[in-house]
């Protein structure tokens, strides 16, 4: 039942335009619910957890864009053997046990600190930052018209022993277009 409900949620959010000058709200339940599926298209190594049934830690560092979304959508939710979490780190030192990690705007400043503390472990880092990929980001979200999009950066994935389905590839956006 959890399972359709956010698949409901999913294509409601999908079938609505999101622009800038929309509220925050609806914008940030679409990324969230993106951050969901975008576990489901990467792989960690196994060392990356604790054990084989260790949980996914989806982590917000900075100030907290998603509010109660992203929980709602993590929610009972799990990827194989593993449970999602959600976690909200205080300091750089935190971030060690993140998985995925959104970077919020508020760290615009130090975002290249971030992005080092990270550098070459198994993160998968994302954020919705300007030049988040140019510093060294996986996954940046970037407005198109009225819909959000995400662009890849490969190569900091493979740094982190990451692989990103080329599934999920595909649907991102390339410098030239989609």
């Amino acid at each position: 039942m959890a399972v359709l409900r956010k698949a409901i949620l999913a294509a409601l959010l999908l079938a609505g335009p999101v622009t800038p000058a929309a509220a925050q709200t609806p914008e940030y339940d679409l990324k969230a619910a993106f951050l969901y599926n975008f576990v489901k298209f990467v792989e960690w190594p196994e060392d990356a957890f604790d054990g084989e049934r260790a949980p996914v830690a989806i982590c917000v560092f900075g100030e907290d864009p998603f509010g109660r979304t992203l929980d709602a959508v993590i929610q009972g939710e799990r990827v194989g053997e593993r449970r999602l979490v959600v976690q909200r780190p205080d300091s750089l030192d935190d971030l060690k046990d993140c998985h995925v990690l959104f970077v919020s705007r508020s760290e615009r400043e130090r975002m290249r600190e971030v992005l080092d503390e990270v550098e070459g472990r198994p993160v998968l880092t994302v954020s919705d930052t300007d030049g988040f990929l140019r510093a060294g980001g996986v996954i940046n979200f970037v407005p198109e018209g009225s819909k959000v999009r995400f662009r890849i950066n490969p190569e900091a994935a493979e740094r982190g022993g990451l692989r990103i389905s080329s599934k999920l590839l595909r649907l991102a956006m390339t410098p030239g277009g989609r």
